[in-house]
Formats: structure tokens, sequence, C-alpha cells
């Protein structure tokens, strides 16, 4: 059972893989080296994916940090340039700390690949002479996941207190002990955390997503990262809201308002702000864009209706990660978009009252049609495609929702069967269309 708690990461931008799970790889090499005998200097190395893409996605700038014992969660972006500037002044990890050059000691290996997974780092620790007296390798697998080899490797599952391992035992389960999905999601949650701390968690990332959204709404200028990308949130917002004030509204105006909370979030994130996974950084956007929907435009609102809703998004999110995967770097954006959009589709059709059938049907519709989406951001950076990407997922997720409460759960193509048509696409997809930059947009658009 993956947790809510492991798929909505409260952390900075650009992105869970890149940015998030370098920053908790770095810091776990640091804390697992604190206080270790003869330690000297530390050293990085990055492969594939990470390297590729590692500048436009903050990656350097992410071990720097997690070497100097910050958290995502916790760590001020405002204060993340004044921490880089020090560090490349001092050339050391704080007072005491192990000699580390962010010029000399970080590698970005653009030719080699680490065995398991295309997002690989590999730290050591060295002695005055320059000899190895610890080092690890780490896996950054999306949404903010990192594992080392051992902890990739099977073992027997973590015991849940209602355990399912496929859509269609999920709704089984549901239809044989009464249950929604966002009930058996909250039973698995209880193993770990007691029902009130499992609620304040949940409220908190909710908190998290519409505070994103806010500080979005409010922000202009340009993006950083050489793209010359403008923001529009702030724009659209106040051309929507003049429109109110004079009353004239179009029939398709809940688009824009759909796409401006996504644009929001997502504008955040490529400016390294605090968001949200939902379940990635990269499709950070979407989960946040519906459920403000139904906040803002959905009858009976309420704490309790958005638990639900993150419950069940969280369930199907569960699913695609144990099932296929979320990462661009190993599937391409149909793993994150796609992954985004088949959540918030399965959280607005429970919020909105749809039984277990309706939900799966949800996911399973706007999973369908994101399936072959590549991820080719231009310049390594998480803007072009990307910001707009999430805007069209989130309104994919209403439209798959909405058609899949029109019916009565009962349809052809099975949520299990699409999570695994993705897995498959994801896997005969070229490697330059997952997350390198080496193709698609990233090299038909120039860069500047």
């Amino acid at each position: 059972m993956i947790s809510a708690f492991d798929l909505f990461k409260i952390g900075i931008g650009p992105s869970s893989s890149h940015t998030i799970g370098p920053m908790v790889a770095a810091r776990r090499f640091r804390t697992r080296t604190r206080g270790l005998p003869g330690l000297a200097r530390i050293r990085a190395e990055i492969f594939g994916s990470l390297a590729w893409t590692g500048r436009g996605h903050g990656t350097d700038t992410a071990i720097f940090l997690g070497l100097l014992d910050h958290e995502p969660h916790t760590v001020d972006p405002d204060g993340v340039a004044g921490h880089v500037a020090v560090l490349g002044a001092e050339k050391r990890l704080g007072p005491g700390g192990a000699a580390f050059d962010p010029v000399a000691d970080l590698t970005f290996n653009f030719t080699d690949l680490l065995p398991l997974h295309t997002n690989g780092l590999r730290f050591c620790a060295l002695d005055g002479d320059g000899a190895v007296l610890d080092s690890e390798e780490y896996y950054s697998v999306g949404g903010g996941f990192v594992v080392t080899e051992a902890e990739a490797a099977p073992n027997a599952e973590a015991a849940c207190p209602v355990p399912y391992a496929s859509a269609a035992g999920l709704l089984a389960l549901c239809v044989a002990e009464g249950r929604t999905i966002a009930e058996v999601q909250f039973a698995n949650e209880c193993g770990a955390r007691t029902p009130a701390a499992v609620e304040a968690g949940l409220d908190a990332i909710r908190d998290a997503m519409f505070a994103c959204i806010d500080r979005g709404l409010r922000q202009d200028g340009e993006l950083p990262g050489g793209l010359k990308v403008r923001r529009r949130a702030r724009r659209l917002h106040d051309d929507l809201t003049e429109g109110r004030l004079r009353n004239t509204r179009a029939a398709h105006e809940i688009v824009d308002w759909i796409s401006l909370y996504a644009l929001a979030v997502n504008e955040e994130n490529a400016a390294g702000g605090r968001v949200v996974t939902a379940p990635t950084n990269g499709a950070a956007g979407i989960i946040p864009a519906v459920l403000r929907y139904a906040r803002d435009f959905c009858p009976d609102w309420s704490d309790a209706r958005s638990r639900e809703f993150l419950l069940t998004a969280a369930a199907v999110g569960g699913l695609i990660k144990t099932r296929a995967s979320i990462s661009g770097a190993e599937v391409g954006c149909q793993g994150e978009v796609g992954s985004a959009a088949a959540m918030a589709a399965a959280g607005l059709a429970a919020f909105l009252g749809g039984h277990a059938a309706q939900v799966e049907n949800a996911a399973e519709i706007a999973m369908e049609h994101h399936l072959g989406m590549t991820c080719d951001p231009i310049g390594g950076l998480v803007q072009i495609p990307c910001i707009e990407r999430n805007a069209f997922g989130a309104n994919k997720a209403v439209v798959a929702a909405s058609l899949a409460l029109r019916g009565d759960g009962i349809h052809r193509v099975t949520l299990d069967e699409v999570i695994e048509t993705m897995r498959q696409t994801g896997h005969d997809m070229q490697a330059k269309y997952k997350e390198t930059s080496l193709g698609g947009l990233a090299v038909n658009v120039a860069a500047c």
C-alpha cells in the first residue's frame, strides 16, 4: 500500500525526481557519514536523465542543499540562493564539515547509467588522502521517492489492514465490504497513523496545495531559466475577476478557471516555490486545480469531502506507482500528467457521489487519453510544455469524471488494463523522449 503521505509530499520545485529526490538522497548520505572517522571530503556523481536535464531542473542545487542538511519540506525557497552562494565561497559543508566544492566535487555523467534506473546518483566519502571511506548509490524513481539497490530489491509486502493488489481487487473489496475507495485507503493509512493524524495530515496537504495556488495568483514576471516564459496566472485571474464584475461570463469560462489554478501551481513550481508532489512536481497542478474547482464551483464542500477526494486519488496513484510508474524519466509524461489526471478524475468522481465502479471508470478514462505522452521539456526546464500540460490534464480529469458519472460504471477497458498499457508504452518509448531533452519539442524548438 502506497500512502497518501508518500504520494503527496510538501517540497519545492521544479521537479520531484530531479530536485526533491536528489535533495533527499544527498541528505541521507550526509546523515549516514556524519561523524565518520577520517572524513575529509564528499563527492557526488549523477547519471542518465539527472545529468542530461539536471541543471535545468536544479539537481545540482538540490544536492548542495541536501548535503547542507536541508529537507524539501522545510527549506525556505527564498533562502536557497544564499545557501548556495555560501557553499560556493567556503567550499565546505558548514563549519567543521567535510570539504565539498560545488564545481569540482559534483560530476555530471552524460554517458553512463546505473543499473536500476536512469535517475541514478553516487556519493563517496573520502579521507584526506582521497581513499574511499564509504559510498552509496541512490535512485530517484519519481515523485520524490528515493531508494538504494537494497531497498529496491523485492521483499515481503508491508502489512496493511485492507490489502489489495489491483483495481479489480479494490473494486471487489469495496463491493464485498460495502466500503468506498476512500474508506479503504483511510483504513490502510490508519495502519501507520492515528485517524486524527491522518485527517490532520490530509488537511495540511490540501492547505499547502491551495496556498500554492493563491501565491501563484499573486506573482508576476518572468520565470527563471532563460526561456523568457512569462507568468500568466495573475493576468488571467485579473481578467476572469473583471469579467465577473461586468457580468460578462462565457459558458466555457469554467475551463479557464480550472486552467488558471493549474497554471498558478506550475508557474510556482517552475520558479522553485513551495509545491506538493501530486504525484510529481511536473504534474503538481492537476490535483490542486481539480480540488479547487470542487471547492469553488461544486456543491457540498467540506473538509471531510476534501479528504475523501485526496484519499481516493491516493488509492489510484498507489496502483499506478506499484503496477507501472509515475516517473517521466521512466515512462514519459504519461506517467506524470496521465497519472495525476487519473488520480484527480477519481477524486472528483468520489467527491461528486460516484460509487466505486464509476470512480474506477473516471480514472481509466483520464489515463487512457494520456497514453503515449512524451516528456520533452525545452532546455530541461519544467516550463514548456509542462505548465500548459497541467491545465489540459486538469480539464481532462473533470471531463473524465463527468463522463463516468453519466454512466453506470460498466465499461469495456479497465483501469488495470490501461495502467498496464501505460507501462508497456513507457517501456517501448525511446529514451530520448523520457525527460532527457534529447528529442521532441526540446530539439525542435530553440531554447533561447
